[in-house]
């Protein structure tokens, strides 16, 4: 039977030992997940230092270090992450006075991972089936218009004829996978490297002229993740735009792109009904104005949208890709630093092939 740390490793709710006065003694991967502080920056630190509630009766009542309650869709500041709602437990620990176990839930992450599309929703992201055939005619009106242009150009030039050439075969096999969205049918899932993602669809957002220098944070030791190239750089593609859209009026505007491994996270649907582990995060920030509250909640979902001349169908597009490669997106807003935040989390390419593995022995 599995020891009791590796059962709290495998939770996907945060779970963390309080000692006297509220110091985290000891904290599970999703708890390092959700506060965004490894154990090592946790540990020692009382964790008023870390989140703030917003209620604060309720905030009162867990400084009671004999309390018992539970709240739900509770208000929460988590330091360098801004405002979330989460469901919370709390009770001391047995025979040991002044200790206490806190767990936390983000509801929204949850409500993220839910397949909560409507059909109206599903109709939507079914349109290009119908229009597949008048929009794939001018795309190879397109293709061929670069190539023979690419002849008569050298050096740069030549490239930006090849970025437009690529681009134009990407949206033909993207169309072709959305036609197959109406079906369910399950995507085809391949190792990817996600940096050479990141750079195809950096290219693309610069040969517009329309967006920022995007600033990259990679950590190189990444390993590939489970997905599908094309959907991801159209994703990475999307995020970007609305970065580039958000930051247009800002007086030093920035888009930064960064990779990491996020331990501790699981997703619990996928299209065989399986567990996956989504240990890699890309995050997406800008420092625009950030999306209005009143839609935050909201912003995956089709036709809602803060710009005025928006169709509110890119985060929908962007959900429907992340999560048929078994991966979720979520969006969060600091408001004490002013950075918007959009984290895609996917999991390992070798270690999906692992969870298939053991789930058919």
């Amino acid at each position: 039977m599995p020891d009791a740390p590796r059962q709290l490793a495998s939770l996907s709710h945060a779970v963390l030992l309080l000692g006297p006065g509220q110091a985290v003694a000891a904290a599970n991967p999703a708890a390092e997940q959700l506060l965004g502080q490894s154990f090592r920056r946790l540990q020692g630190r009382a964790i008023g230092e870390h989140l703030r509630f917003d209620e604060p009766l309720l905030a009162a009542r867990i400084a009671e270090t004999d309390a018992q309650l539970s709240a739900r869709a509770t208000g929460v500041q988590i330091t360098g992450q801004g405002p979330r709602r989460v469901d919370v437990t709390v009770g001391p620990v047995i025979d040991q006075p002044g200790w206490q176990v806190l767990t936390l839930h983000d509801v929204r992450g949850a409500e993220a991972m839910r397949e909560t599309q409507a059909s109206g929703e599903d109709s939507v992201l079914r349109a290009p089936e119908v229009l597949a055939h008048e929009i794939k005619n001018p795309l190879a009106g397109i293709r061929g218009a670069a190539q023979l242009i690419a002849r008569k150009l050298d050096g740069q030039d030549r490239a930006l004829t090849t970025l437009i050439a690529d681009e134009v075969d990407r949206i033909a096999k993207l169309i072709d996978q959305m036609q197959s969205l109406s079906s369910r049918t399950v995507p085809d899932l391949q190792p990817c490297n996600l940096h050479e993602a990141v750079r195809r669809a950096s290219a693309v957002m610069e040969a517009s002229g329309k967006s920022p220098v995007i600033v990259e944070e990679f950590d190189p030791s990444l390993p590939q993740v489970l997905g599908n190239i094309d959907a991801l750089v159209q994703v990475l593609i999307n995020l970007f735009a609305n970065a580039a859209d958000a930051t247009s009026k800002a007086a030093k505007p920035r888009i930064v792109v960064r990779s990491r491994f996020a331990s501790g996270l699981q997703l619990h649907r996928t299209s065989d009904g399986s567990a996956v582990r989504l240990p890699i995060e890309l995050r997406v920030s800008d420092n625009g104005p950030g999306i209005d509250a009143a839609l935050r909640d909201h912003i995956f979902e089709p036709f809602v949208s803060s710009k005025r001349s928006g169709q509110g169908l890119g985060l929908a597009l962007v959900r429907r890709l992340v999560g048929d490669m078994n991966g979720r997106v979520t969006y969060d807003r600091d408001d004490f630093t002013g950075w918007t935040h959009f984290r895609v989390h996917l999991p390992i390419a070798d270690e999906r092939r692992r969870d298939l593995r053991e789930a058919a022995a």
